[in-house]
């Protein structure tokens, strides 16, 4: 039988999520690619459990993670039953609705009633009685917004999630979102954006102010974009990566000389810092205070490490912010 580490919270910093009472972890764990049937299921068992005994208490999934879709939540359901049942009050478990999961025109977007279909098949694959933070995956062009923030108030009315959030939503969205919710009762809680030193977006385009406005937390994806600010780059493409297989979320044509040559200047940044490209890459998303956590994969409980190892290092001087900047805008 497991058993937590005593000293699980020794080291792990915990942010208050926007103006709420929850607190997440600096670091989270994102269950996307590493949670299906085509990963030997006892390592996705030592992920987990090393991510709980490091203080990592979050774990992200989505109703389509896996592969397939379904996949990862059926997983976490079974280690949650063998592992992490006398833990679950220390837990917090998201889900996300809102990219395709069955076919049909109730499969996927914003509809009250995709959403509320979808998380009761969450819950049952995960054996629980509710969710801790339930999102809107992305916003539904044809939706009205109030039907799908609507969906999100009967979740926590239900009983099924405690709190809510939303993703890929613009920073205009964003704020109509939280308008209808707070007129609802039911505050949003966070956004979960996609945001790293490669990929600014939140900040060019006034996400960021707007959610320290709206006084809602925010967790980051992709920190390490698709795994380009790791180490795993620096000499081009190795032919076991992400890039190499042409996988529809990095491509061969994306890595090109110039990058490479940025990514190797970044690399000595962090060396300069005592982190590795990636420990440096998480740092800088986490600088501030500004992101409450940032989402994390892990293939095996070394990488979960080497990705906690950044929260020993979260602050920036002036100088090295200006370099970072220089490399990356050129």
């Amino acid at each position: 039988m497991y058993t937590a580490h005593p000293d699980r919270y020794a080291d792990m910093p915990y942010r208050r999520t926007g103006r709420s009472g929850l607190h997440l972890p600096a670091l989270s764990l994102g269950l996307w690619h590493n949670f299906g049937p085509d990963r030997p299921a006892e390592t996705q068992r030592a992920i987990l459990r090393r991510a709980f005994d490091l203080g990592v208490t979050h774990f992200d999934l989505a109703n389509n993670y896996g592969p397939p879709p379904g996949a990862a939540e059926s997983a976490l359901g079974g280690f949650l039953r063998s592992d992490f049942a006398r833990y679950r009050d220390e837990l917090v478990i998201s889900t996300k609705a809102g990219y395709l999961m069955w076919p049909g025109p109730y499969g996927e977007f914003g509809s009250r009633k995709y959403l509320l279909s979808s998380l009761d098949q969450s819950l049952a694959r995960m054996g629980l009685d509710y969710v801790d933070i339930f999102y809107s995956h992305r916003p539904d062009p044809k939706t009205p917004l109030e039907e799908t923030m609507g969906a999100l108030h009967s979740a926590v009315q239900q009983g099924k999630a405690l709190y809510v959030g939303i993703s890929n939503y613009s920073a205009e969205q964003t704020r109509e979102a939280a308008r209808i919710l707070g007129e609802l009762g039911t505050p949003l809680l966070i956004h979960q954006p996609r945001y790293s030193m490669l990929d600014r977006r939140p900040e060019d385009e006034g996400l960021l102010d707007t959610l320290d406005e709206l006084q809602v937390g925010s967790i980051a994806y992709s920190p390490l974009e698709q795994g380009l600010l790791t180490s795993r780059y620096l000499d081009g493409i190795p032919e076991d990566s992400r890039a190499a297989s042409d996988s529809p979320f990095l491509n061969t044509d994306a890595v090109t000389e110039d990058l490479v040559a940025r990514l190797r200047s970044l690399h000595e940044i962090a060396a300069g810092r005592g982190q590795s490209l990636a420990q440096m890459a998480l740092a800088w998303v986490l600088r501030g205070g500004r992101v409450t956590s940032a989402l994390v994969g892990a293939s095996s409980p070394q990488q979960l490490e080497d990705s906690v190892a950044a929260i020993r290092n979260l602050d920036f001087s002036d100088e090295e912010l200006a370099r970072i900047d220089a490399v990356i805008k050129g």
